[in-house]
């Protein structure tokens, strides 16, 4: 009996799509990109690939800020082209490992969007919302402005 984890054994190789292979010229890597790539990653010995955020995103932060987790990014392409992904990398025993964001959302994601509007949501419960007459630190955001500040 191998007492090691399904994980301990492989060779995984990270992917962050934007950059890692455009199949359609548009200047951003896609799922399509990633596909194109199977075999060259399967001749290097991966058997994983963790794919970073291909979610739904407003990409304000690299997609770690998720809109929505069921639908893919159209920069990255569409549901069908994951389907095919998964199809291709499991024709080359190439495990597909979701990079799952799920500490924060974006702003614009419908949870948070509702936990604004009703003090009463159930999604209020989702985040941490307090009031307080400084803010708790002096930290600037890299995007402008304080980092506490209350979103629009």
């Amino acid at each position: 009996m191998n007492s090691r984890n399904w994980w301990q054994s492989e060779v995984i190789y990270q992917i962050y799509p934007w950059s890692f292979q455009d199949s359609n010229s548009d200047g951003v890597g896609d799922i399509q990109g990633i596909i194109s790539r199977l075999d060259y990653l399967a001749d290097l010995g991966i058997t994983s690939i963790w794919i970073s955020p291909i979610y739904q995103s407003p990409m304000a932060d690299n997609g770690y800020d998720i809109s929505d987790y069921y639908t893919i990014a159209p920069e990255f392409g569409t549901i069908d082209d994951f389907k095919d992904l998964l199809h291709e990398a499991k024709k080359r025993d190439i495990k597909i490992i979701l990079d799952l964001v799920v500490n924060h959302t974006s702003d614009e994601h419908i949870w948070f969007q509702k936990a604004l509007r009703d003090k009463n949501s159930k999604y209020r419960n989702y985040y941490i919302f307090k009031e307080s007459p400084t803010p708790p630190t002096n930290w600037c955001s890299i995007f402008g402005g304080n980092v506490w500040g209350k979103t629009p």
